[in-house]
């Protein structure tokens, strides 16, 4: 019974998103007042933000939403705290203020995280960074090692750049005595303790999709921009549907490339311009183990050849490891993490850890390609995260917008920023708006989770803590609209792996734009930890199913021939 509403539930999404189609697609008709290119937390932030201050936007994504760079990231909300060793002062200072702006708008998905920094005095610089080329003149015996004051004068600049008022300070460890030393070896005897943020960081690109399109944005899936070009002071946008092959042309005043390791090929291909900016590809790879440690701390290590990894609780049962950074040639090359970057990171960490990590405890590994703006840095390492922002009005005609690198943590600045580009364009544009503004599900108190999931066990009480934690975790106040009238665990419907219900399926590909598997167990959660995949696939199967349904089909069609008439 549940399966047939799901299908009618599902056909009325699909024919509302269908007449949103038919809108745009009337291309000369109808001009949007921004398109974006890509769906990823730059894209969707700034869609999020235009359509927030009254403009219209529509967001096309070629695959999923944070199918690439926006899901492979290191889950954190944080300032960099080894930026300062290059003297990024301004985006250290700006992401550090981010932190408890954005943890208050989503406290399902974020939320604060104390990280152990163990000192030992063999720790070295990475390279030739600004900081060590000024200690190697004033003090030449240190021959690049990072002394404990350095560190120290590092994390109270960390502390006070942003004006702290939900997270606590650095303290000083004594890793002999407290339990965070416990699984780290016994040559490690002091630590530092400091404050960043843990994020989800694909649900936070969904999220950020949702709150557009409640906006008003039309937000595309899967559609390829095939060609951008500038008719009469305005872009015709070409776009394709991956799944249908159709195409139709949008017409709008304003073009933005959020295209993150795309953005080059975009400007080159698709939009057919000259453009001296260019983008620097670094991988980012990172290992998922089994649980290494018992508690919620975090740890952040330092190398003897300066690098830094971290080693980070992740789903209950596992720590996350990461990450490396390497330059990668081409953005049509999917990223993975290679035997080498793998056998790097466990070395990395079983220098600090009691107990090697064996290449059988790996469990899962993910790598992601960071889209940074090329500023000429001799190594990866070294490139700026900071993001540059580059508007094109060839002769006075429409312009472009292409955005250059930026971090996670910033992502709702370069948004407020990219709408100062293009305020000439729209001045009747709202102000800024978004700080302080939750997302879906992300109205309620930054210690309210606990309350949350004890209200929503009672509520459903065929909950257990973990199913009820992960609910709440992902959808925040609503969760208990995903669970609806609910009396038992039959009511939910289908019942497919690791707590995954029919129910869920439905609320995620008619509310987060979700179409396959992959979106599910791999980006909208981390479930495909827990998952078989035989399970993945029995679920794939069901999905698609429910999408193809030749009952579905039927009811679209009045409207696409409303479409073309």
């Amino acid at each position: 019974m549940l399966t047939d509403m799901v299908r009618l539930r599902h056909a009325m999404t699909l024919i509302s998103r269908w007449r949103g189609a038919v809108l745009s697609s009337e291309g000369h008709n109808q001009v949007v007042d921004i398109f974006v290119i890509g769906g990823g937390i730059n894209g969707c932030g700034i869609a999020r933000d235009a359509a927030g201050r009254g403009l219209t936007v529509t967001l096309a994504e070629m695959n999923d939403l944070a199918s690439a760079t926006s899901s492979a990231s290191t889950k954190l909300f944080h300032g960099g705290l080894r930026y300062l060793e290059f003297f990024e002062i301004r985006l250290v200072r700006e992401a550090l203020k981010e932190r408890e702006t954005l943890l208050r708008a989503m406290p399902h998905i974020s939320w604060p995280m104390r990280f152990v920094l163990p000192y030992h005095k063999d720790m070295r610089f990475e390279g030739d960074t600004p900081t060590s080329r000024v200690l190697n003149l004033v003090m030449p015996w240190m021959k690049g090692r990072r002394p404990a004051w350095l560190i120290r004068f590092g994390l109270f600049l960390y502390d006070n750049l942003g004006g702290r008022k939900i997270l606590p300070g650095t303290t000083l460890v004594d890793l002999t005595s407290d339990p965070v030393g416990k699984p780290l070896q016994d040559r490690f005897s002091k630590a530092y303790e400091y404050s960043d943020c843990w994020v989800e960081d694909s649900r936070l690109v969904v999220l950020n999709a949702r709150d557009a399109a409640a906006r008003g944005a039309q937000v595309m899936t899967r559609t390829k921009v095939l060609l951008a070009e500038r008719v009469n002071d305005v872009w015709h946008i070409t776009t394709e549907d991956q799944d249908t092959k159709e195409t139709r042309v949008t017409v709008a005043k304003v073009l933005v490339n959020a295209g993150g390791p795309w953005v080059k090929d975009i400007i080159r291909n698709t939009v057919h311009i000259n453009s001296s900016e260019g983008v620097r590809l670094v991988r980012g790879s990172h290992i998922v183990t089994r649980k290494l440690f018992d508690h919620d701390k975090c740890y952040f290590f330092q190398g003897e050849d300066g690098r830094i990894i971290f080693a980070i609780p992740y789903e209950t049962d596992f720590t996350l490891i990461g990450t490396t950074d390497s330059d990668h040639e081409d953005a049509s090359v999917r990223p993975e993490c290679n035997e080498a970057e793998a056998d790097y990171l466990r070395g990395f960490a079983s220098s600090y850890f009691k107990k090697p990590i064996k290449k059988e405890d790996i469990v899962w590994s993910y790598s992601g390609v960071r889209p940074l703006y090329d500023d000429g840095a001799s190594s990866a390492t070294a490139a700026t995260r900071d993001y540059v922002l580059k508007l094109d009005q060839q002769d006075g005609g429409a312009p472009l917008l292409n955005i250059f690198g930026g971090k996670i943590t910033t992502y709702r600045k370069l948004a407020e920023h990219a709408l100062e580009k293009l305020a000439p364009f729209f001045p009747n544009a709202s102000p800024n708006w978004t700080a302080g503004v939750s997302l879906p599900g992300g109205d309620f108190p930054v210690d309210g989770v606990a309350t949350l999931i004890r209200e929503l066990r009672q509520s459903f009480t065929f909950l257990d803590a973990f199913w009820a934690t992960r609910l709440i975790r992902a959808y925040g106040t609503e969760a208990s609209l995903i669970l609806g009238d609910a009396k038992s665990v039959a009511d939910m419907g289908k019942m497919f792996a690791a707590t995954l219900t029919e129910r869920e399926i439905v609320w995620l590909m008619e509310k987060e734009y979700a179409r396959t598997a992959e979106d599910v167990v791999w980006r909208r959660s981390r479930l495909g930890l827990r998952m078989s995949k035989a399970e993945i696939d029995e679920l794939d199967i069901w999905m698609k199913n429910i999408h193809d349904d030749d009952g579905l089909a039927a009811a679209i069609e009045p409207v696409r021939r409303e479409a073309q008439q």
